[in-house]
């Protein structure tokens, strides 16, 4: 039986959203800037597209950027709010648990002579992996031109207080982003009650095709564009528009927007099914940020005693898709900067695997799964004794 359990990493396509944009790969190929009757269906499916995007988290859709995925958006909204910003000298905020996208873009910044402040996340508790607000209040300083903060982060699935730390931006007159990839379409999502004037989201997180994402810019938000050529996305993103794509990312939000409730309810009791029995049935086991909020298809597990690698093709070889931290850190030899910001050890954190289900994941699919896990873990444990005996009895 092969049973993924990777949807975190990307999700399959759902076929509704393939039907969608076949068309668009076919007869219907105009060009969306042409004014011509090809060019003017191609440009009435962006548009539809474009209004899909939007109600998914409660925006306008002449608030809607299309990009290229999540990685696009993030970096237009650090790189395009920091350069449009007229102050001198530049800050930037953001937490030591983002994803690359956002972490690699503030090192670029720092090159470039941006100032970035990297607030730390509580490392236990009820608020394990999440930040303070406070501490995001705390770090803010006259030249702050952006704060950056993830909804839900895609390693633990825990959900930060974004609605808290958009008070604060507010208060303070500084634009706030939030990188939305892993809870969209996971849990509802209103930009005014987050109080965001960025949102990032990647289709293919929710059963779209990769290669298409969006960015929020509401209303008013200044930002400077990343690349340059025609008038594309009012101005905000050059380039002719991936038709097929959009289509496909407008179809996803509406199913998204549809099915919202209901997968999240069955999800969630699928998650807690195979949390529950992994615990029970496996000593010295944790789950990472078990009792903060988190969306309710992601179980980060630590496995004392077991290398995570080890783990990972053991339950390949046994039909089990799941991965040890983001899909884009995938070969690196260095530990999860997610886990270590926890204060997990070095090894505890290589111990770690990342399950994450989806729309498709079935309660025989689970089973599967709490029936194999356990037999795995005993058995790479047992070729580390020493290790396995430490952690049990810690």
């Amino acid at each position: 039986m092969r049973v993924y359990l990777d949807y975190n990493a990307t999700t399959p396509v759902d076929p509704a959203v393939l039907e969608a944009m076949l068309p668009f790969l076919g007869e219907n190929f105009g060009n969306a800037g042409s004014i011509h009757t090809p060019g003017q269906r191609a440009r009435a499916a962006v548009d539809a597209a474009r209004q899909s995007v939007a109600a998914l988290i409660g925006a306008k859709p002449t608030e809607i950027v299309f990009t290229s995925g999540g990685t696009e958006a993030d970096n237009l909204a650090l790189f395009g709010s920091v350069a449009v910003a007229a102050k001198p000298r530049k800050h930037v905020i953001t937490t030591a648990i983002e994803h690359h996208a956002i972490l690699h873009a503030c090192q670029e910044l720092e090159r470039q002579g941006t100032e970035v402040t990297v607030v730390p996340v509580c490392p236990s508790g009820e608020w394990q992996g999440i930040v303070d607000p406070e501490e995001i209040r705390r770090a803010l300083r006259p030249e702050t031109v952006l704060i950056s903060v993830m909804h839900a982060n895609n390693e633990l699935g825990v959900l930060e207080p974004i609605e808290e730390i958009g008070q604060i931006a507010a208060e303070a007159g500084v634009p706030f982003h939030c990188d939305a990839v892993q809870s969209a379409g996971k849990v509802p999502l209103d930009v005014a009650r987050l109080g965001v004037d960025l949102l990032s989201i990647s289709a293919h997180k929710f059963c779209g095709p990769k290669g298409v994402g969006a960015l929020y810019v509401r209303t008013g938000t200044a930002l400077a564009p990343r690349q340059f050529g025609g008038h594309a996305e009012r101005d905000r993103r050059a380039g002719t528009e991936n038709v097929p794509g959009i289509v496909g990312i407008g179809k996803a939000a509406e199913l998204a927007s549809d099915l919202l409730a209901q997968d999240s309810a069955r999800i969630g009791a699928l998650r807690n099914r195979l949390e529950g029995a992994l615990l029970a049935r496996i000593p010295a086991v944790r789950v990472n940020g078990a009792v903060a909020r988190r969306v309710p298809n992601t179980t980060s597990v630590s496995f004392p005693g077991a290398g995570g690698e080890a783990l990972l093709i053991s339950l390949d070889l046994e039909g089990i898709a799941c991965s040890t931290g983001a899909a884009c850190s995938s070969g690196s030899t260095e530990p999860s900067h997610v886990l270590l910001a926890l204060g997990l050890g070095r090894e505890a954190a290589r111990s770690t695997l990342r399950f994450s289900l989806g729309r498709p994941t079935t309660p025989e699919e689970i089973d599967y799964a709490i029936s194999v896990i356990p037999s795995v873990v005993e058995r790479i444990r047992s070729l580390s004794p020493r290790e396995s005996q430490v952690a049990a009895a810690q």
